[in-house]
């Protein structure tokens, strides 16, 4: 979550604190320098829900701009608001995993003000195709997209919403992730089409894709690494458990147990 402009703290700062001994610390007295430091050992999560509450300091440090370079969020719950105040422009990765309270609307009035984002995760979120459309309207430098969710074997379920979001609005992707997608070839093709500078794409468990023929020549040959529907998923950091449906539509998200995911 630090930035890749690390502020170290100066040994005299660390001897300053060190000889305090065992008396109690007035955490709004330290060096700005060293309380950066001591924050950038936190996560996102940590910094939003106790850090930024200590004292009044401490939250002018937590939404210094310098803080906010690179995002990581697992597990938001109900519990934790996604800070759009502590979100700066200078925002260059966001990843979110399993942050079933992100809404729509919070996640939509958030990425607006990341014109830098280069770097954007989605694993396991519940945002809707048009999310997808504000962040390729608002963040035209972003280079890298993965969008995750549990692979699903059901006959006749296709949706290319989410990948036509992309296609019409992201067409500066160089990496792209759509780990158990319901695309159909259609969607994939506009993604190749509108998608001119992507060289790495990842479908693995998107199963309703079939690289063949035409589609398979111009994924060799426009792409420089492709990993396909059936391709191992040992290096995945999720639980890739295939679910496999033949019950009705509204079944959909009940095979969706948030809680056993890894």
């Amino acid at each position: 979550m630090a930035s890749s402009s690390s502020l170290v703290p100066s040994s005299s700062d660390l001897t300053h604190v060190m000889k305090r001994g065992r008396r109690c610390i007035n955490w709004s007295e330290l060096p700005s320098e060293l309380t950066s430091s001591i924050l950038q050992r936190l996560g996102a999560i940590e910094i939003l829900g106790n850090a930024q509450k200590v004292c009044t300091s401490w939250r002018r440090v937590c939404k210094d701009p310098s803080m906010w370079r690179k995002i990581v969020m697992h597990d938001l719950g109900e519990s934790m608001e996604f800070d759009l105040e502590i979100m700066s422009g200078n925002l260059r990765s966001l990843k979110l995993a399993k942050c079933y309270s992100v809404t729509d609307h919070g996640f939509e009035r958030a990425v607006v003000k990341l014109p830098l984002l280069e770097d954007l995760e989605v694993s396991y979120c519940l945002l809707s195709e048009e999310s997808l459309k504000v962040v390729g309207q608002s963040c035209h430098n972003l280079k890298t997209l993965k969008l995750n969710r549990r692979g699903l074997r059901r006959p006749r379920f296709e949706n290319d919403d989410e990948a036509l979001a992309i296609a019409e609005t992201m067409h500066g992707l160089r990496h792209l992730q759509l780990f158990g997608n319901s695309l159909s070839n259609t969607g994939l093709s506009s993604i190749l089409d509108n998608c001119p500078y992507l060289e790495h794409l990842d479908l693995r468990q998107c199963f309703n894709v079939s690289i063949v023929g035409d589609l398979e020549k111009r994924c060799s040959e426009r792409i420089k690494f492709v990993r396909y529907p059936n391709d191992s998923t040992h290096d995945y950091p999720f639980d890739a458990t295939v679910f496999h449906m033949d019950s009705d539509e509204e079944d959909y998200f009940d095979c969706y147990d948030f809680d056993n995911y890894d």
